[in-house]
């Protein structure tokens, strides 16, 4: 297998400084939009000035099966009581043999949402879990 095949069958581990959260098998809003202002020039009918403004990072969403791992999430959640305190998170989007694809390292990050499972005797669904995060960026690779 070559060093640039694409990832088909991927996890996603994920750390928040050097706590290790374990394994997701779905991410979901990782990426940044550039907000532009349009500004309209007097006597310039041709076009609008497309004027980049800020960018905006979006909320990542991660899914995974109830584990072991579940408890590191809530422990991490629960010690948020006394204070919220951003961290530097990363993503690493790895292969089944445990290759990494591609990493994200990311600033200030903070939980927003935790949903757990839904547990009903008359489904036999996998319980799952979702840990949805907020950051403020992306970190450079060479210095995260």
């Amino acid at each position: 297998m070559a060093d640039d095949d694409p990832a088909v069958s991927v996890c996603f581990i994920v750390e928040i400084d050097d706590f290790k959260l374990g394994t997701f098998n779905s991410c979901e809003g990782l990426g940044c939009e550039v907000v532009m202002e349009q500004r309209e020039e007097g006597g310039n009918n041709g076009y609008v000035w497309q004027l980049p403004s800020r960018i905006k990072y979006s909320n990542i969403k991660l899914t995974r099966p109830v584990t072991r791992d579940t408890e590191k999430v809530t422990r991490w959640i629960a010690g948020m009581v006394s204070g919220v305190q951003r961290k530097t998170g990363h993503i690493s989007a790895m292969t089944a043999d445990g290759r990494v694809v591609a990493r994200w390292s990311l600033l200030d990050v903070v939980p927003v949402r935790w949903q757990g499972p839904s547990l009903s005797p008359e489904t036999a669904k996998v319980a799952t879990e979702t840990l949805e995060i907020a950051h403020h960026g992306f970190l450079d690779p060479d210095r995260a």
